[in-house]
C-alpha cells in the first residue's frame, strides 16, 4: 500500500491521504510542504512581503524627514543606512525563515539559547497589532465620514469652539475705558462690553483648523489625558471591529487568502498615489511643495549633523519591518529553492522607491494648501496622525470634489495598513503553527478567527475617550528600542554564535554556491557593520529617551510605568527562557552553556530530501509531540 500511486486530485505522504476537501484546505495541489503549505505564486509572497514592509510610515513619517533633513541630501543616508543596515537584516530574516520552514520562534533551534528572542519579536508583534488595527479604524471612519455632499471638516460646524479658524484669531488687544486710560484686556472681554480695539493693538495667535477640532472633538472624542479614560466611542468601536472581521476573512485559510487578497491591498496604494501625485501636480503651489519636499537647493551641509544619520538608520530599519518576526514567519512558507536573495533586493528597493514616491504625492498636495492659505509650506506640513488626519484631510477639503479624494485617500490608508496587519497576525498563526501543528491543521479557521476577537476586544481600550494616548503610549514603549535588542542579538547569535559562514553554506543550499567575492559584502555587514549600526542606534535611543506625550499633554506616572511593564514583559523573555534552555540540558554549568550554543538535533530543512549530507543525521519533526517545544540535550555539534 505504501507504494500504491494516488489520482491527481489527492496528495499523499506516506500512508496519509489528503483531498482538497478535507481539514488540510490551506494545502495546495503544488505545495512540497504538505505540513505547513507553501505560497501559491511567487507573485503572492513578494506583494504580501511588499504590503508587509510597505506601510503608513512611507506615506506619513518618510517625506516629513525627508523635507526636514536636507531634502534630496537625505537620501544619500537613507540610501546608505539601507546597504549598511536594512538590506543586510532583511535578506538574513529572509534566508533564516525559508531554510527552516519555520516561525520567528521555532526558527531558534538554530541557537536554543536565544529562542527568547523569537518569542520577544512575537509579543511585540501583538502589542504593534493591538493599537496598529486602531489606526485602520481610524481610516475607516473617515473614509465612511467622506460619503457627503461636503467634508464634515470643511467649516467650524456645531463642534467647534471660538479657537476654530483658519486664519490666526485676536485674543488680545488695547481698549480705552477712559479719557487717556488704555489697558490690554482678553478679546472675549471686548466684545461681552462693547467696546472697539484700538487699531494695531491687536495680538494674534494661530487658530486650530476645522480638521483639527474635528479630529479631536469629534472622530476621537479625545479626553484631557490618559488618567480619564471615558467611555468607549461607539463608532471607532464599531470601525474596529469592522477592521478585524477583515483580517480575519482576509487570513481564514492562511497565505492561500492572504496572498489572493494583497493582489489588491498591496496594489491599490500605488494607483491611488499616482492619481493624488497627477491631480496635485495640476495644482497651485504644488511645485512649491515639492521643492520643499526635495529641496530646490538640497542643503548638504544637513550630513555634517549626526541626527539625520540616524533618522536615516531609523527610518530605513523600522520602515523594512525587520526584526518583527513577520518577515521571517512569511518567509516560512516558501519552497526551499526560492531565490531569497533576489526576493530581497526587489522588496528592499520597492520599499524604498515608494517613500520617496509618496512623498511628491503629499507635498504636492500641501503646496497647493500652503499656496491658497497664504502661508509657507513649513507652517502646514506635519507628520504622523497629524498629517494622516489633520493637514491632508485639511488639504484635500480645499480641493473641488473634496470628499471623492478625501475617500481614495483614507481607503489608501486603508490598503496600507491591512497590507501590514495581514502578515502582523500571520506571525502569530504562523508560531501558533509550528508549536501545535496537529491543532493549527484541524482548526486553522477557527484558531485565527479567536486570535482576531482576543485581539479586538484587547485593542478596545485604544478607541475609549483616551484611546489615543494609549496608541501613543504603545507605539512609545514597544515599537521603540525592543526591536533594536532583538535584532542585534539576532545578528549575535546567528552570525557570531551559530557561525556566519555555517549560516552562508546554508543559504547556498537553496540559491546555490556563489563565489566568495559575492559574500565579502554580507560578510562585512553581518560580522561588523550592522550590529554596531544598530548597536549605535539603540544607545542613542536610549540617551534621547523621554518621557511620553501626546499633544502637549504629559504622561502619568503611573501610565509611564505601564509604558516599561509593556516592554520589559517582552525582552524579559530572553533571559527566562536562556536560565530554562541551560536547566533543561545536561552537564556541568559550562557544558550546558556550549550545549544550548549548538542548534538542537532538529534543526535544518523541514523536507528529508532537502537536508543532504550536512544534515542527514537530523531528528525527523514528525517524531515530535504537538505540545513540545525542543530541547537541547541532543543538540548538534558543528561540522
Amino acid at each position: 500500500m505504501d507504494k500504491l500511486k494516488c489520482p491527481s486530485f489527492f496528495k499523499c505522504r506516506g500512508k496519509e491521504k489528503v483531498t482538497a476537501s478535507s481539514e488540510n484546505f490551506h494545502i495546495g495541489e503544488n505545495d512540497e510542504n504538505l505540513d505547513r503549505g507553501n505560497w501559491s505564486k511567487k507573485s503572492d509572497y513578494l506583494l504580501s512581503m511588499v504590503g508587509y514592509a510597505v506601510g503608513l510610515g512611507n506615506v506619513w513619517r518618510f517625506p516629513y524627514l525627508t523635507y526636514n533633513n536636507g531634502g534630496g541630501a537625505f537620501l544619500i543616508p537613507y540610501a546608505i543606512m539601507l546597504a549598511l543596515a536594512g538590506l543586510p537584516l532583511f535578506f538574513l530574516e529572509c534566508s533564516l525563515g525559508q531554510f527552516a520552514s519555520l516561525g520567528p520562534v521555532s526558527v531558534w533551534r538554530i541557537l536554543p539559547l536565544f529562542q527568547g528572542v523569537g518569542i520577544t519579536m512575537v509579543l511585540i508583534s501583538i502589542f504593534v497589532t493591538i493599537y496598529y488595527n486602531v489606526i485602520i479604524a481610524y481610516s475607516l471612519y473617515y473614509m465612511f465620514a467622506s460619503f457627503q455632499r461636503e467634508l464634515p471638516w470643511q467649516n467650524c460646524s456645531y463642534w467647534a469652539d471660538k479657537t476654530c479658524s483658519r486664519s490666526p484669531i485676536v485674543t488680545h488687544c488695547n481698549v480705552s475705558i477712559k479719557l487717556g486710560e488704555i489697558f490690554q484686556v482678553n478679546k472675549s472681554w471686548v466684545d461681552a462690553n462693547n467696546f472697539t480695539c484700538i487699531n494695531g493693538s491687536e495680538v494674534y495667535q494661530p487658530g486650530q483648523l476645522p480638521s483639527e477640532q474635528y479630529w479631536n472633538k469629534v472622530a476621537l472624542q479625545r479626553s484631557s489625558g490618559l488618567d480619564e479614560t471615558g467611555v468607549i466611542v461607539w463608532y471607532l468601536a464599531l470601525c474596529l471591529l469592522l477592521a478585524w472581521l477583515i483580517v480575519g476573512t482576509a487570513l481564514f485559510k492562511g497565505i492561500k487568502s492572504s496572498g489572493k487578497v494583497v493582489y489588491f491591498t498591496a496594489i491599490f496604494p500605488y494607483v491611488v498615489l499616482l492619481i493624488l501625485l497627477i491631480r496635485g501636480a495640476t495644482l497651485d503651489g504644488a511645485s512649491k511643495g515639492i521643492s520643499y519636499y526635495i529641496g530646490a537647493q538640497s542643503n548638504f551641509t544637513k550630513l555634517r549633523e549626526a541626527e539625520v544619520w540616524k533618522d536615516a538608520a531609523t527610518q530605513i530599519f523600522y520602515s523594512l519591518s525587520v526584526a518583527w518576526g513577520g518577515l521571517v514567519a512569511l518567509s516560512s512558507y516558501n519552497k526551499f529553492n526560492n531565490n531569497c536573495f533576489s526576493d530581497a533586493i526587489v522588496i528592499c528597493l520597492t520599499n524604498c522607491l515608494t517613500s520617496v514616491f509618496a512623498g511628491f504625492a503629499i507635498f504636492s498636495i500641501l503646496g497647493h494648501m500652503a499656496h491658497i492659505s497664504g502661508k509657507e509650506v513649513s507652517q502646514v506640513v506635519k507628520s504622523g496622525f497629524d498629517l494622516a488626519f489633520i493637514a491632508y484631510p485639511e488639504a484635500l477639503a480645499q480641493l473641488p470634489g473634496g470628499p471623492f479624494w478625501s475617500i481614495l485617500f483614507f481607503f489608501m490608508l486603508l490598503t496600507l495598513g491591512l497590507d501590514s496587519q495581514f502578515a502582523s497576525v500571520e506571525t502569530i498563526t504562523t508560531t501558533i503553527q509550528d508549536l501545535f501543528p496537529k491543532v493549527m491543521k484541524k482548526m486553522r479557521a477557527p484558531i485565527t478567527l479567536c486570535c482576531c476577537l482576543v485581539l479586538f476586544l484587547l485593542g478596545l481600550i485604544c478607541v475609549t475617550q483616551a484611546g489615543i494616548y494609549w496608541v501613543h503610549l504603545i507605539d512609545h514603549f514597544c515599537a521603540g528600542w525592543g526591536i533594536l535588542i532583538a535584532a542585534i542579538l539576532e545578528l549575535i547569535g546567528i552570525i557570531w554564535i551559530y557561525g556566519g559562514n555555517r549560516f552562508i553554506e546554508d543559504i547556498e543550499m537553496m540559491i546555490g554556491a556563489k563565489r566568495w567575492l559575492f559574500w565579502l559584502w554580507w560578510r562585512a555587514c553581518w560580522f561588523v557593520i550592522t550590529p554596531v549600526l544598530l548597536t549605535a542606534i539603540l544607545i542613542w535611543s536610549l540617551v534621547q529617551f523621554h518621557r511620553p506625550e501626546y499633544a502637549q499633554i504629559p504622561y502619568p506616572d503611573w501610565g509611564v510605568a505601564i509604558g516599561w511593564c509593556m516592554i520589559i514583559f517582552c525582552i524579559i523573555w530572553i533571559p527566562i527562557m536562556a536560565i530554562i534552555k541551560i536547566i533543561q540540558a545536561e552537564g556541568t554549568i559550562l557544558q550546558r552553556i556550549v550545549s544550548c550554543c549548538r542548534p538542537a538535533s532538529n534543526w535544518g530543512p523541514y523536507l528529508e530530501r532537502h537536508r543532504g549530507e550536512r544534515y542527514k543525521n537530523m531528528v525527523d519533526r514528525e517524531k515530535e509531540t504537538d505540545h513540545e517545544i525542543p530541547t537541547v540535550s541532543g543538540s548538534r555539534k558543528p561540522e
